[in-house]
């Protein structure tokens, strides 16, 4: 059962990690909700990895095995900027915040793009996750408004899910 969770588990997290994210910015989810996603995120980041250490050795599986390590600190950086909100030190957990969403809005964008590079089956679809990964993050950065941060973030979410649908589904 715990292979299973470890190998299905990211095609359910990454769609419901950018729906809350883009609920959080409308209202409809509390920040400190937020929080707690990123807390238990930061868990499951670490526990995929360690359960996966072996497993993501070689070829495709290292390069997203160093989109996870690289990405649970950025992840860490969030629950560290939603400690720090509300203090006198508001710039730090702005930028603390901005990183977490932005590293992992972009991140991935390597993962895919590596993967595009070294398989032939699903090529495109790991291209088109580069592609919103990077168009969604400059959309949110530029956003004039809550709506356009979430359509940014669903972008995002879009191309994400569906690199890790195809992987999960192919391979």
């Amino acid at each position: 059962m715990f292979r299973s969770l470890r190998e299905n588990g990211p095609a359910l997290l990454v769609p419901a990690a950018w729906t809350v994210a883009a609920a959080t910015v409308i209202g409809v989810v509390s920040t400190r909700a937020l929080f707690v996603a990123h807390v238990v995120m930061s868990a499951l980041l670490v526990a995929f990895v360690v359960a996966s250490w072996r497993d993501m050795a070689d070829g495709v599986l290292r390069a997203w095995k160093l989109v996870i390590v690289t990405g649970t600190p950025v992840t860490l950086a969030g629950v560290a900027g939603f400690l720090l909100r509300g203090g006198d030190a508001g710039l730090p957990a702005d930028a603390l915040l901005a990183l977490s969403l932005f590293g992992w809005a972009l991140l991935p964008a390597a993962g895919f793009a590596y993967t595009a590079r070294r398989v032939e089956a699903g090529a495109r679809i790991y291209a088109v996750g580069v592609a919103c990964c990077v168009a969604g993050a400059v959309a949110v950065a530029v956003a004039p408004s809550a709506t356009w941060t979430v359509l940014g973030l669903a972008v995002v979410g879009v191309g994400q899910t569906a690199g890790i649908l195809d992987a999960t589904l192919r391979y």
